[in-house]
């Protein structure tokens, strides 16, 4: 092979990851469960996304979320409840759409910098600091939209959802490595 087919060879493969990736997120995100304390429904986005980062690098992985949430800015049904529209990141879950761009920053760096023995912990590290900077850009947005104290943004939108959160973690971390190992060399 030639140096101009490895690097279209590559292009193409990245270009289709990155679109599968986005299509996973437009199929699972928009599944969710409504609760009735919050406006914030429980969904699967954040699970995706940890999973994502298993298989992606995390760079890959970000364009991946941000065409997703242009294609929801545009109207198509992919975010939560299969609802779209730019309605959707200025109501009140958007601050937690927003706050997902960080997490994947966040816990990709953490899973490039893990090594060693210790390496699941310090990923576990950088996925729970992530979903931290997720709640807090969630319940300060939300607290702005609803008229909230921050207090009552985190019993509306942040303590229902952390032991479904701390499983998705979990799962993630448990289920991840051993799908990662069944794929090629990114």
């Amino acid at each position: 092979m030639n140096n101009t087919t490895t690097k279209a060879s590559v292009s193409t493969r990245y270009l289709v990851s990155t679109a599968l990736m986005t299509a996973v997120l437009c199929i699972l995100a928009p599944m969710s469960i409504p609760i009735p304390v919050s406006p914030v429904p429980i969904s699967l986005t954040n699970l995706v996304l940890y999973f994502g980062l298993f298989l992606l690098p995390w760079k890959q992985m970000f364009l991946s979320y941000v065409v997703y949430m242009l294609l929801g800015i545009c109207g198509l049904p992919v975010f939560s409840g299969f609802s779209g529209g730019l309605g959707k990141l200025i109501g009140p879950t958007g601050g937690y759409l927003a706050g997902f761009l960080f997490l994947i920053v966040i816990a990709g760096i953490f899973m490039d910098k893990a090594s060693g023995r210790y390496r699941i912990l310090f990923i576990l590290a950088g996925m729970i600091l992530g979903s931290v900077i997720t709640y807090l850009f969630g319940t300060a947005w939300l607290t702005f939209q609803m008229n909230l104290t921050f207090v009552q943004g985190l019993f509306t939108g942040v303590i229902p959802y952390l032991p479904g959160d701390a499983l998705k973690i979990v799962l993630a971390i448990l289920v991840g490595p051993q799908i990662r190992k069944r794929l090629p060399e990114r």
